[in-house]
């Protein structure tokens, strides 16, 4: 808008308890739209003192807001590192500063202020080019585009595709300044909107309702930012341990037998695998809380079976109920008909859809009306007691509709057609339902974009076996503070070799969204893999969080056993991440707790290196454990940006020259390039073919020393799966700490009872010059060898020492 249309302030800004009230009147110029607001507040909150809130909203009608429950403290914080400012000339506008720097990290003086009831709109100059964030889209490079690129912001069943609205609707964004300080800004807002970004560098935030809710989190550094993203979000849920193993699925399994064989295929390679999927093969027509008795029949028993094998099983979910089934012959049906937990469409009426049971219709349950969420428990519970699953896979949850809107159409009103419509694909009711039905929470076009996070609460406690047990919940639609209850893959990707490198890219922005545990699916959900490219995506997927290999119906089959040669190389690659499972549980654990990043881009480490900045096709586990995966076709080397640290092969403990600058490293197809930073301690674990087997095996430490001779590290372990284990305190936590030749390891808490069977056995260090003699809690250890001339690696074993006792080993 231009600078001298919007708003203008009456008066000065009024003091609060939590910090102003700004209040403002339209200025008299002819309405672009209509329906303008001619009063607004703005209401400024001085949260904390890195939290800002800038509510901006109608002061006479009261308007939709999303009901996330982000803590408003009752009097402003004492010591914020940000100021505001406001002006009035040529119309309203406000900036946000950082006191340390007197850098403007948010400008909205830049352009007018547009309010109307189905247009609201802001335009702000950022601090810098570097921008992060916003989605879900799959975006092509981390560092956004500045040059006028347009994203929508809308949840949608939609492929993966370049520039199109996808599942989720995250209306979030990081932008590193031009000093390496990071700040993050949430717009809580659901309606559909969209973002243009522009060379200024500044970005325009268009949506057609709700209000404008602004969030500032002021770091400093890109991991501080995040972490007051998700205390004010809400941190991501502690998954068990189980479900950081392999995982298989396929959408298209002729029948239970065809599923074996892929199962079998697994265990003839020895291929680590925790978790077996069905997808919507199992069902009856397709239709939710049935097994399909011709070739399904026996599911049960064999579900049963695996766990017994160590493999545990996840089912897929999706909203919509079938509707034509005679009373009596569906109970989900009759139950929700009975309970009227339907979405509604304008006339009071259960709005009728599609989705798989063609030609049938479906129903939307609403997830947001109280009865909804009784009838949802009887349906998983009653199946949980025919089907024995370990997590629920939630699908098509946006809400996909396979008709547009209705069975019948929709309305023409300003629901459905309103004038402004955001840059989203195919319009707003494409794929979904009408923009005018109803739910308990409001109306459809103020709550769509929240179906999938609604219906992610009410499931959670319904895999919380006997309320004692975690499971999972993976869902396909998120939202902000949505991590809380389920996490997230990246949903319908590509067989190709563009989808594998994009999708490291949406990997980083989900961990920094509060999904750490995401990935994407291994070999590509739609169309034919290649040998090659497989066994490349399942060296990368080995190292997503959520590890899983998945495709479509129609397309061959891809589980790795259909080649020796990738069978081989992915369980090499998965014995590698097994060994690795107790730091990357650890790392999970400190997300849950802390709001940590599981996996992270190497500017959240370095952000002082400019080169991070744009770095696309690697990526960190915490802060020590650098992957750096081929992700083109034909490709037996790459090049790698190694920071200003020291680094060290996992494999040999060989120290990596390069520092501050980039590498060319051989990359042959067996082979996936991974680095330990020096100044780590990582615990590990003997691997074995499932965690059931591989939780009471020896455990050890990698240690990797840094210019200091300093290292240090944490271990974070539970029985894997009870509930709020963090809560009460039955676990068990180790810090390790390394200097001067000697490694101290301390418990802290020593809560898990389990704990005492564990033991200590091997000790890898990296970077120590030549040793000669090794101690064990003050006794001589002789079980130990050196690459001596070589790496210099030092390799311990049979050392045996309780887990639950402190351990002093020291060399030289």
């Amino acid at each position: 808008m231009p600078q001298e249309r919007g708003y203008r302030m009456l008066g000065d800004p009024i003091p609060t308890s939590k910090g102003y009230q700004v209040q403002l009147e339209r200025i008299n110029y002819p309405s672009v739209i209509g329906e303008d607001m001619e009063r607004v507040n703005v209401d400024v909150e001085i949260q904390t003192d890195e939290r800002l809130r800038v509510r901006i909203t109608d002061a006479v009608n009261e308007r939709f807001a999303v009901p996330l429950d982000i803590e408003s403290p009752p009097t402003q914080a004492d010591n914020p590192l940000y100021d505001i400012d406001f002006t009035s000339s040529p119309s309203f506008g406000f900036k946000v500063t950082r006191k340390s720097s007197g850098a403007v990290i948010f400008d909205t003086t830049i352009g007018g202020l547009h309010m109307a009831d189905q247009y609201l709109q802001f335009s702000t100059r950022l601090n810098s080019d570097n921008l992060y964030g916003f989605g879900e889209h799959e975006h092509h490079t981390l560092k956004h585009d500045m040059n006028w690129v347009t994203w929508p912001l809308w949840t949608r069943d939609h492929a993966v595709n370049t520039s199109a609205n996808l599942y989720g609707q995250q209306p979030v964004y990081m932008n590193v300044e031009q000093d390496g300080s990071t700040h993050m800004v949430l717009i809580l807002n659901a309606n559909a909107a969209d973002v243009t970004l522009m060379p200024a560098p500044a970005l325009t935030y268009r949506t057609i309702g709700g209000e404008l809710d602004l969030y500032f989190f002021l770091g400093p550094s890109p991991a501080e930012a995040v972490k007051q993203y998700l205390e004010a979000v809400g941190n991501p849920v502690m998954i068990p341990y189980w479900a950081l193993g392999f995982q298989l699925c396929r959408w298209g399994y002729e029948d239970l037998a065809d599923l074996q064989a892929a199962v079998e295929r697994m265990r003839q390679y020895d291929i680590p695998h925790d978790i077996q999927y069905g997808d919507i093969d199992y069902m009856e027509n397709r239709k939710d809380f049935t097994i399909d008795p011709e070739g399904w029949a026996d599911l049960p028993e064999y579900v049963d079976q695996l766990k017994e094998e160590g493999t545990r099983f996840v089912i897929i979910l999706d909203p919509a109920i079938a509707n034509y089934d005679a009373p009596g012959a569906y109970p989900p049906l009759d139950n929700g008909n009975a309970m009227d937990i339907w979405v509604k469409d304008s006339n009071g009426q259960p709005i009728q859809g599609e989705v798989w049971v063609w030609p049938g219709e479906v129903f939307f349950p609403d997830y947001t009306n109280p009865d909804c969420e009784d009838w949802w428990r009887v349906e998983c519970v009653d199946f949980k007691e025919v089907l024995d699953y370990d997590g629920l896979w939630i699908d098509m949850n946006e809400p996909a509709n396979f008709v547009h809107g209705h069975a019948d159409g929709c309305a023409r009103n300003k629901w459905n057609n309103p004038i402004f419509v955001p840059n989203v694909v195919d319009g707003l009711v494409n794929k979904t339902i009408c923009l005018d039905a109803q739910q308990e929470m409001g109306r459809f076009y103020d709550v769509h974009s929240l179906y999938g996070w609604t219906m992610a609460k009410q499931t959670l406690p319904l895999v919380h076996i006997n309320n004692v047990k975690r499971g999972v919940v993976f869902s396909r639609s998120t939202f902000p503070g949505a991590g809380k209850w389920g996490q997230h893959w990246l949903g319908d990707n590509w067989a190709d070799w563009s989808n594998l490198r994009w999708s490291v890219i949406g990997m980083l922005e989900f961990n920094w969204f509060g999904f750490p545990y995401t990935g994407a699916d291994i070999c590509g959900f739609i169309g034919t893999t290649t040998e090659e490219m497989c066994q490349r995506w399942q060296q990368l997927g080995a190292f997503y969080p959520f590890s899983r290999n998945h495709n479509g119906e129609g397309n061959p089959p891809q589980d790795p056993g259909m080649w020796p040669e990738v069978a081989r190389v992915t369980r090499e690659t998965l014995l590698i991440r097994y060994t690795l499972l107790p730091f990357l549980y650890t790392l999970h654990h400190h997300a849950h707790m802390q709001g940590d990043t599981v996996v992270r881009p190497l500017f959240f480490e370095f952000p002082a290196e400019p080169a991070t900045l744009s770095l696309t096709d690697q990526f960190l586990w915490g802060s020590s454990f650098l992957v750096s995966p081929v992700l083109d076709q034909g490709t037996t080397s790459i090049t790698a940006y190694f920071p200003d640290a020291r680094w060290f092969s996992y494999y040999d403990g060989s120290e990596e020259p390069t520092r501050g600058s980039t590498t060319t490293l051989a990359s042959p197809l067996d082979f996936i390039n991974l680095h330990v930073r020096g100044g780590s301690v990582l615990p590990t674990q003997e691997p074995a073919r499932s965690t059931m087997f591989s939780r009471s095996l020896p455990m050890g430490v990698i240690v990797a020393l840094d210019d200091d001779g300093q290292a240090s590290g944490d271990l974070f372990w539970d029985d894997g799966e009870a509930l709020d284990t963090q809560e009460s305190g039955t676990y068990l936590e180790v810090q390790y700490a390394v200097s001067g030749g000697s490694l101290v390891s301390t418990v802290v808490t020593n809560g898990y009872p389990g704990a005492s069977e564990l033991v200590l056995d091997d000790v890898r260090i990296f970077g120590a010059g030549p040793i000669s003699s090794v101690m064990v809690n003050g006794v001589q250890h002789d079980a130990w060898e050196q690459d001596v001339g070589g790496t210099n690696a030092i390799t311990m074993t049979e050392i045996g020492a309780s887990l639950t006792n402190e351990l002093t080993i020291e060399w030289s």
